[in-house]
């Protein structure tokens, strides 16, 4: 099984691409914008990209997951759980395989295992990979904005970000029920989030990469409170206020980004000097730049 991580230190944000090097199939899981990286991370593997999927609908960044399926051909997978509100528009227009708890699908030889783990938004998935050539059971899960190094994903952004009002309250306890099942992971089960330090999507989040189920259930503060209304208090309280586009962005990618269709890559070194040769020559203008 192959498997790398992306990080956009901009914006704290994680994606991934798992593959399976004897199918030459691979996956990626929240792709941002700039879905060239990993088709040319795959390619350098020998791998093509044939699934895309993500945890959750983002509001800090604009997701790559329409534009990356749509370049590559992959089978676009999304959530289908939560309210009806709050569920993806475009997937019936991108023939979206539509995914609800316990639902799982093959990526070659690795199997990948959906859980729904609600709070920070209603549709979050969560992910459990497993290697099936090596073990019978997941080595990993993907968590996205659920459960990071340190810290759980704020329930409050949906109230105050997309301005459904009444719901961070709510959402508060159903994190706090979806903590008590994810609890119950084995502790060496390694935890791949989908933000680090520096992101707004929670208050306390490490520098650290990635953790395990048992080290978290043993650091994490949130794992350490088990009354659902003190836990409420302590995960709303102390939240930065969120960036103002972050509820245009949900919304954005619930309907979907519109396609970009491929951008031509920008021209540098002996390419753009070339080309600006070419158009002293001609006479064309403007030269490229």
């Amino acid at each position: 099984m192959f498997f790398k991580r992306f990080y956009d230190t901009k914006l704290a944000q994680a994606s991934y691409l798992i593959g399976c090097q004897q199918t030459g199939e691979a996956l990626v899981v929240d792709p941002n914008r700039d879905v060239e990286q990993y088709v040319t991370a795959a390619d350098a593997e020998g791998l093509r990209v044939t699934h895309v999927t993500e945890t959750h609908i983002h509001a800090d960044f604009v997701s790559g997951a329409r534009e990356l399926a749509a370049r590559t051909g992959a089978r676009l997978l999304l959530s289908d759980e939560g309210d009806a509100e709050w569920k993806y528009a475009y997937a019936a227009g991108a023939k979206a395989r539509l995914l609800k708890d316990g639902d799982s699908f093959m990526v070659g030889n690795v199997r990948i295992e959906a859980l729904h783990t609600p709070g920070h938004t209603p549709e979050h998935l969560s992910f459990l990979v497993t290697d099936m050539p090596a073990a019978a059971g997941p080595w990993g899960i993907l968590t996205g904005d659920f459960v990071f190094v340190g810290d759980v994903g704020r329930p409050d952004l949906l109230e105050r970000a997309a301005g459904v009002g009444g719901t961070m309250d709510a959402a508060a306890r159903t994190l706090f029920r979806s903590l008590q099942r994810f609890k119950l992971q084995p502790d060496w089960l390694q935890i791949w989030p989908g933000h680090g330090a520096g992101s707004a999507c929670g208050k306390g989040l490490s520098a650290i990469p990635h953790s395990t189920v048992g080290y978290e259930r043993r650091f994490n503060w949130a794992f350490g409170v088990n009354d659902e209304a003190e836990f409420g208090r302590m995960v709303l309280a102390g939240q930065p206020e969120p960036p103002k586009y972050f509820g245009i962005m949900k919304r954005l990618n619930r309907e979907g980004p519109r396609l970009l269709g491929g951008l031509r890559p920008r021209r540098t070194g002996p390419a753009l000097r070339s080309s600006r040769r070419r158009c002293r020559r001609t006479g064309l203008r403007p030269c490229p730049r």
